[in-house]
């Protein structure tokens, strides 16, 4: 399958990342990507930038070559109401939003709750992608997930790191494979990422084809393939 792009990858301005924005651009213009994202994670990960860091993306040049950079961030879901941490005006400013659970930053519930949190979120007209909802330690109901992504027009993340041996996420592989069932059903799209905190991650998304192949899944239901089809998603905003 083609795969030319990865828009959950991060930054040392993380916290927990490796890399600066120019190793880790320059790492995708090496392996060929028509199109990279860094998504730093938002303000409650401890360790990670602040409100103002986000305000001032607009000063990065959004094309390097051949390739498309998309910044944004990856924000915490802080409770049931889908509440993120980053408000207006700095949300509807990224180029690129993924949505995620998790554990320095909201405590897992019942599965009725998780699921709510994750599905307000999804109603969040800024939030384009949800990420690593395998992540078996926030038990969710995958059908209400994946409909709700498929109503409000929301991608859903098969994240290749959750994958990996060794991840603390817990049952991945068996969530994805659920996901990747649900949203064959309901014609809901996905997206592929590294969730790549160092250069060399980037576009590793080996574990997250694999599974692609075992579930059968089809092509057109994967926005990697197109750059077209990520953009009818997120648009071509600029910060």
């Amino acid at each position: 399958m083609r795969d030319i792009l990865d828009v959950h990858t991060h930054t040392l301005a993380s916290g927990h990342a490796y890399n600066t924005m120019m190793e880790m651009i320059r790492a995708a213009q090496d392996k060929g990507l028509s199109v990279y994202g860094i998504t730093e994670h938002a303000p409650k990960m401890p360790g990670s930038c602040q409100d103002f860091y986000f305000q001032n993306l607009k000063v990065v040049p959004r094309q390097y070559g051949d390739l498309k950079l998309l910044l944004g961030a990856e924000l915490n879901i802080l409770d049931e109401a889908g509440t993120v941490d980053l408000s207006e005006p700095y949300l509807g400013r990224m180029d690129v939003a993924i949505a995620s659970l998790h554990t320095p930053c909201i405590r897992s519930g019942s599965r009725q709750w998780n699921t709510q949190c994750v599905v307000e979120a999804i109603k969040n007209p800024h939030i384009h992608i949800i990420g690593h909802p395998d992540d078996g330690r926030y038990p969710l109901d995958y059908e209400a997930v994946v409909q709700a992504a498929k109503e409000y027009h929301t991608l859903l993340e098969i994240n290749n790191h959750s994958l990996e041996p060794g991840c603390s996420r817990q049952n991945a592989r068996e969530n994805d494979l659920e996901i990747l069932k649900l949203c064959k059903k309901y014609r809901t799209s996905v997206i592929l990422s590294s969730d790549a905190h160092f250069h060399t991650d980037i576009l590793n998304h080996a574990h997250a084809h694999a599974l692609l192949k075992e579930a059968d899944f089809p092509e057109e239901l994967v926005v990697n393939t197109d750059k077209e089809k990520l953009y009818g998603y997120i648009g071509q905003g600029e910060c």
